[in-house]
């Protein structure tokens, strides 16, 4: 699996994300990606699936240390304090001694971001995680959060899809030698898979759509995916991605459709996005 060297982290390029699997059915995902190739998982305390991730990384079979490991706090729970005891109940959960990479879900504006900032630094100098990042920041929150932090901030990570323009986002990561996640890579369907840009170059490639849009992701620099998918059987079709590249033109064409300006996950609690 190729991986993204992001300020000493090297984070497989393509993940599995577990938002909405539960129980069993996340067990058998998380176990069969694994025992597919996968090497990047992606959970959250939000997501109450930590056991059954904890689960699946066991029954998979694959080596711990052969894991890429991602989970993130909640933003009602990143004070100094309540984010520690967080992400020792997260580690309590998934079973494991230590997470790869742990993440500040969501900005918080009640809550002085340079304390979450110590707080997530002492989880790493306590060997609780090996590294640090944060999600769902914009650029001006982003270079807060780098500005107050110890150590070396690893990803960003963010929804982002052909329909939507993270451009500064990425520039923003790129400039701080973090890589940038992508979330709802695929935007759901939501229409993307019909797209003429998609389209033909699916038919150029003798591929589907999903795993045009993936190439499209893991094409540009820095760039992570973590398609989430409840069905098994496409574990491996997502994954099929290293065998072919997408031409400059037709990186360009995927490119274009972010003036939909189409933003799936906004909330009342969501920060102040960069404007496109």
């Amino acid at each position: 699996m190729q991986t993204v060297n992001a300020n000493g982290a090297s984070i497989p390029v393509l993940g599995l994300g577990t938002w909405t699997l539960r129980d069993g059915a996340c067990v058998e995902m998380v176990s069969k990606a694994l025992k597919l190739g996968y090497r990047h998982v992606d959970t959250a305390a939000a997501y109450g699936n930590e056991e059954a991730v904890g689960e699946g990384l066991r029954t998979s079979g694959v080596p711990r240390d052969d894991i890429f490991l991602t989970t993130k706090v909640w933003w009602t729970d990143i004070a100094p304090g309540d984010l520690e005891r967080s992400a020792e109940a997260s580690l309590a959960r998934l079973g494991v001694d230590r997470i790869d990479l742990l993440l500040i879900h969501w900005p918080n504006p009640a809550i002085e971001l340079s304390g979450s900032i110590r707080a997530l630094n002492r989880m790493r100098e306590q060997g609780l995680t090996r590294h640090i990042g944060v999600s769902n920041f914009p650029t001006a929150l982003l270079a807060e959060a780098i500005d107050v932090s110890e150590a070396p901030l690893v990803a960003n990570q963010v929804e982002y899809h052909p329909y939507l323009d993270q451009t500064k986002v990425h520039a923003a990561c790129r400039a701080a030698g973090m890589a940038m996640v992508s979330y709802c890579p695929l935007s759901r369907g939501g229409g993307l898979f019909s797209e003429p840009a998609v389209t033909s170059a699916a038919a150029t490639h003798g591929k589907t759509p999903a795993q045009i849009v993936l190439r499209w992701h893991i094409q540009q620099e820095g760039v992570v995916a973590i398609p989430r998918t409840g069905n098994p059987d496409r574990l491996a079709e997502n994954a099929d991605l290293f065998d072919f590249a997408l031409s400059e033109a037709e990186m360009t064409a995927i490119s274009a459709l972010r003036s939909a300006g189409r933003r799936i996950c906004d909330y009342e609690f969501s920060p102040r996005w960069d404007a496109a």
